[in-house]
């Protein structure tokens, strides 16, 4: 079975110099690989293709056979990689907590360990008689999530 880390490499060197970054692999029974690549200007079907065509040639069908599907990060998939994070700050995003809880906020920020959500809440303060929204920033670890995706509005 080819490996995960075999694959992570040379999809590494392929990419090198491109726009491109690799967002996930999974290799699949039966040596079915899966590609999942993303661009901070959104990845095209040439880019998947070109991909694609660079690996058939460096890998060897002879030593062991193989399927292989290069697509790109689907825009509601769940980040997987920080750069994901750092292409969606200022974007609405909506978080679920391992505890199940669900939250939607702008990305405020976000680095290698960690990242933040503004989120807009309403709040009636004592002696007034109506709500007022404020804005609040909630921060996580990527281990506290369960996962953070692109809120896409219809």
């Amino acid at each position: 079975m080819i490996s995960k880390e075999e694959i992570a490499a040379l999809v590494e060197t392929l990419l090198e110099g491109s726009e491109n970054y690799l967002v996930d692999i999974k290799v699949n029974s039966g040596n079915i690989i899966i590609v999942e690549i993303d661009n901070d200007s959104g990845v095209s079907i040439d880019d998947c293709a070109m991909l694609s065509r660079s690996m058939e040639e460096k890998m060897d069908r002879e030593a062991e056979d193989f399927e292989l599907e290069v697509g790109s990060a689907g825009l509601t998939s769940p980040f997987k990689v920080v750069r994901q994070y750092l292409k969606n700050i200022g974007n609405e995003v909506e978080v679920v907590t391992k505890e199940g809880k669900k939250l939607a906020g702008i990305l405020k920020s976000a680095n290698e360990t960690d990242f933040s959500i503004t989120i807009t809440k309403k709040v009636k303060p004592e002696g007034a008689k109506r709500k007022i929204e404020v804005e609040e920033v909630i921060g996580w670890s990527y281990t506290e999530v369960k996962s953070v995706k692109y809120l896409l509005k219809v």
